[in-house]
């Protein structure tokens, strides 16, 4: 009943981080740029959403506006840095650089702000648990399955079905050919950051309504997304997905046999392995 249990709940975190993965990883297709900032939104959106709780602000209303202010705020980061270092010819790793004192400055903001304490969302009904065939679950972990299935689904959808999202993909394969047939890669790329900052707002919310918000949590998060998104293959969006998924259940069935602060590592050095013998990924884009 034990091993059933971390089963569904790799399954519930696999789903959040598959939804942070696949983010990531349009981003990082289409920009070609490491956005570790992502991290930072990440985390401020669920700071963002606990204070419009706090002040009577309805639930959904909160989620809505989070993923809004995260939007803007990835636009912000990619069309006044990253274009301003795109302008001035800076290199990647300036690029890199820039992205990770974006993140270092996000974070400690919202520790001075919020303390570096764990803050819990005031709402009674997503602690409430349901039990079924011997597993139990939050209200919130169920909602968490359900909005990211939604939310991966929707960004499948958008990719292949929609005209922005079949520019989007136009700039990703060929930057220089989508800018002479006037797709305006600066714009796509400001678009897909800010499109991609509010959907990694929908996990940035809905985990800390379970496990509760610290300033430095986006971290673990990213850095998992970043291995299911290269071994699931760049550009990739279901291998992102799936291997986020694959990632979180096997270090919650880890948990079986070792403590809980090796399963990371463990996980991680698997993945290593995995990356030596098939570097490109599991599910490599055409």
């Amino acid at each position: 009943m034990l091993a059933l249990q971390l089963l569904v709940n790799g399954l519930v975190t696999g789903c959040a981080l598959g939804v942070v993965a696949v983010s990531f990883g349009l981003i990082y297709a289409t920009t070609k740029l490491f956005h570790v900032a992502h991290a930072g939104v990440y985390t401020l959106a669920g700071y963002l959403a606990w204070s419009l709780v706090q002040r009577g602000v309805p639930d959904i209303a909160a989620l809505l506006l989070a993923m809004a202010a995260a939007a803007a705020l990835g636009a912000a980061i990619q069309g006044i840095l990253y274009a301003e270092l795109e302008r001035r010819r800076a290199t990647h790793l300036v690029v890199l650089i820039a992205s990770l004192g974006t993140l270092a400055v996000m974070q400690n903001v919202i520790a001075a702000v919020y303390t570096p304490n764990i803050l819990q969302f005031p709402l009674p009904w997503s602690s409430r648990m349901v039990a079924f065939a011997g597993v139990r679950l939050t209200w919130t972990q169920i909602l968490t399955v359900v909005v990211c299935l939604g939310a991966f689904c929707g960004i499948m959808w958008f990719s292949h079905r929609t005209i922005l999202g079949k520019q989007i993909r136009a700039v990703a394969s060929n930057p220089f050919l989508a800018e002479i047939t006037r797709l305006r890669p600066h714009r796509v790329y400001v678009t897909v950051v800010a499109i991609g900052s509010a959907v990694v707002a929908l996990p940035g919310v809905l985990v800390p309504l379970d496990l509760g918000l610290q300033p430095y949590g986006g971290i673990t998060p990213l850095l998992t997304a970043t291995i299911a998104m290269i071994a699931g293959g760049i550009g990739s969006i279901g291998g992102s997905f799936l291997l986020a998924v694959g990632i979180a259940v096997l270090q919650n069935m880890s948990l079986l046999i070792m403590p809980g602060e090796w399963s990371i590592g463990v996980t991680f050095g698997i993945f290593i392995i995995f990356m030596l013998f098939r570097p490109t990924g599991l599910f490599t884009r055409r």
